[in-house]
């Protein structure tokens, strides 16, 4: 199946390169969650401090119970400080 990767900010360094603005359609296997998605990616996931699928919040402990459907988006950012 195929999911709608999004990862911002220094994340994006995981993304593959026909990634077009920090966003990118990959093939992941059905019943995946977002938890496996991330680190086959290589994406360190104390990094991922905000995680949507389909602009939907998941904390921390339902990242790897919840399972993705095909055409889901996945959007991740890490943490941020600013003034």
């Amino acid at each position: 199946m195929q999911i709608e990767l999004k990862l911002y900010a220094s994340l994006g360094q995981y993304l593959p390169e026909t990634a077009v603005h920090n966003v990118a359609l990959i093939d992941v296997a059905d019943g995946v969650n977002p938890e496996k998605v991330l680190s086959d990616r290589g994406v360190p996931l104390d990094q991922c401090h905000l995680v949507l699928v389909n602009g939907i919040y998941l904390a921390p402990s339902e990242r790897g119970g919840h399972v993705l459907e095909d055409g889901d988006a996945l959007a991740v950012w890490p943490p941020v400080a600013g003034g």
